[in-house]
């Protein structure tokens, strides 16, 4: 379905086959119910929380998207405003770092509803795998964050699997990384795009992956 090449991850993004899921019914009635896990293990969970406390800056107005229960991020009052664009009302409001929610099925409308450069950072925590508009939804998301702002969607080797689309499912999690990186090049507006590993799966925990874009 695809292959990676010098350049990186070669894909046809106009391919739906690519971002066919096992259940294409309304997200709206997947995530109806409040789904209160975290997806990965409590030592991956403190690694990355750790790490966006050192990635993101304090005071700063912080996109939490595709957010639920849990944001990954230090709870220490750090950040001047916080907002979780997700799916479920009550997710959110057990959310105990956001100021203020925002539902929307990116799915069926992948703008975002901020104003341009309105964010000093986004992240995007163990979802990216249900999008099937990745590159529309990136383009927002750099769209709204200030010029110089970072980006960090994270990853693991958990998932849902009848709504993760087929592409992410037939890649290793080192393709999902160049994956990644092709979606934000795609999407344009990010530079200094890169992969980490912050936690090994031959360590007994649960794998951890970061890949980051700084908005142009």
């Amino acid at each position: 379905m695809a292959r990676a090449g010098r350049g990186g991850f070669v894909m046809n993004f106009d391919d739906p086959r690519y971002f066919a899921r096992q259940d294409a019914s309304a997200d709206t009635l997947f995530y109806q119910v409040p789904r209160l896990v975290i997806h990965v293990d409590e030592h991956a969970s403190a690694v990355l929380t750790e790490w966006y406390g050192a990635q993101l800056p304090q005071g700063g107005t912080i996109l939490d998207l595709m957010s639920a229960w849990r944001s990954h991020l230090p709870d220490d009052g750090r950040y001047g405003f916080v907002v979780g664009h997700g799916m479920n009302t009550g997710e959110l409001t057990e959310n105990p770092v956001l100021t203020a929610g925002v539902i929307q099925d990116l799915n069926k409308l992948p703008s975002l509803p901020f104003a341009d450069n309105a964010f000093d950072g986004c992240i995007l925590s163990f979802s990216i795998q249900y999008l099937i508009q990745p590159v529309p939804v990136l383009a927002e998301v750099a769209r709204v964050l200030k010029p110089g702002a970072s980006f960090h969607t994270a990853y693991s080797n958990r998932l849902f699997p009848t709504k993760a689309v087929a592409i992410w499912q037939a890649c290793s999690d080192a393709e999902r990384a160049q994956l990644i990186g092709a979606y934000l090049s795609e999407a344009r507006g990010f530079a200094n795009i890169r992969a980490e590993r912050l936690v090994d799966a031959a360590s007994g925990y649960d794998p951890l992956y970061v890949v980051s874009g700084t908005r142009a």
